[in-house]
């Protein structure tokens, strides 16, 4: 079974969505395109345009990973705006959102209320209170290797709903296949029971 890995890095990996640099040519198999918050400089608008030409690609699913940053040395305002224009053309083009965000989850709240399209933050790690705050507000949540070893995320993981999760490698190196067999067992079901889930998580967002 080949098993969807919904954010990645790899070229080479075809089931899933893979996180295209806006530096990269257009893939042959799905992708999402967008402006980490660690890229934006005095250039991002130039950069934007390229995301907008390759998000009207069929093969484009979603627009990310995007967000806010509390780590990377730019401007909290300019991290903002150029997440709304994320937010802006996701609204515009009926395509969900991948977002990045650390250390600034209480700030995506407000853009919740003004995004159209689902929201999927990606590579979640943090405590259950701020995972549940993003699920009551009806963000997906899509976890990584750090399931496999942190059992406070594993408590969360096991009671996350199952039609507001995804799994993905994100840029670390490990078999994912791992990782649907640790939160199946956590969920007290089989792996595929679990990747028939996601895929109808994927569906869903994708069908807006």
């Amino acid at each position: 079974m080949k098993f969807l890995d919904f954010h990645h890095h790899k070229r080479g990996i075809t089931n899933g969505i893979y996180n295209l640099h806006f530096e990269e040519n257009i893939p042959n198999f799905p992708f999402s395109i967008g402006i980490h918050p660690k890229d934006i400089d005095a250039q991002w608008t130039q950069y934007f345009r390229i995301v907008e030409q390759y998000a009207l690609a069929k093969n484009c699913f979603a627009i990310g990973e995007c967000g806010l940053d509390g780590l990377v040395p730019v401007d909290c305002k300019l991290q903002e705006e150029v997440f709304q224009r994320h937010i802006s053309l996701a609204n515009a083009i009926r395509k969900p959102l991948v977002i990045h965000c650390v250390r600034l989850h209480a700030q995506l709240l407000k853009f919740r209320k003004v995004a159209q399209t689902p929201m999927v933050v990606h590579g979640f790690n943090k405590k259950a209170t701020i995972g549940n705050t993003l699920l009551d507000h009806g963000f997906y949540l899509s976890f990584g290797k750090a399931v496999l070893q942190n059992v406070s995320l594993q408590n969360f993981v096991k009671d996350c709903p199952l039609n507001q999760l995804f799994l993905e490698t994100d840029d670390t190196d490990f078999d994912i296949k791992d990782l649907y067999e640790t939160v199946a067992t956590l969920k007290g079901i089989s792996i595929e029971q679990l990747h028939l889930c996601i895929i109808d998580n994927l569906e869903r967002i994708r069908n807006i």
